[in-house]
């Protein structure tokens, strides 16, 4: 079969399974998993949002700090400021992050404007995150048709 033909496959069987009623032994893992931490964050409920928004602005600043580092390193030549590894951990953070604040009704794009990066480093970052993930342009474009993002 070909990789086109995988591809559209893949894609159909993942809206029919969307669309499918879940089997209730998953729905029952699925329950579980998500009462889980609804316990565990409604314990204390006064404590947590002013942990989590000192955390975020810590956390903001060290990116912001990262990020000019890595600026200023590509500016001087030295492409070798991350090991694969740390790119790695820091790329899956940054697309779990933006997911999730997406999901939870952010609206704002990954990129300040039209200038921080290329066209040619967003394109070669895009398609090396799709190869990552197994997955095809074709998907990508069934994924928005269905969702509008």
């Amino acid at each position: 079969m070909s990789s086109r033909k995988a591809a559209t496959a893949k894609a159909v069987n993942a809206k029919a399974a969307a669309t499918k009623p879940a089997p209730k032994s998953a729905a029952k893992s699925a329950v579980k998993s998500v009462a889980k931490p609804v316990a565990k964050s409604s314990a204390k409920p006064a404590a947590k949002p002013a942990a989590q928004s000192a955390a975020n602005g810590s956390a903001s600043d060290e990116a912001t700090a990262l990020a000019a580092k890595i600026e200023r390193d590509l500016r001087d030549g030295r492409s070798d400021t991350l090991t694969p590894q740390a790119f790695q951990a820091l790329m899956a953070a940054l697309c779990k992050s933006y997911g999730t604040q997406l999901e939870a009704g952010a609206q704002f794009l990954p990129l300040a404007n039209q200038t921080s990066a290329s066209p040619t480093e967003v394109m070669t970052t895009t398609s090396a995150l799709l190869k990552a993930a197994n997955l095809a342009v074709f998907e990508l474009g069934m994924w928005q048709s269905w969702t509008g993002r």
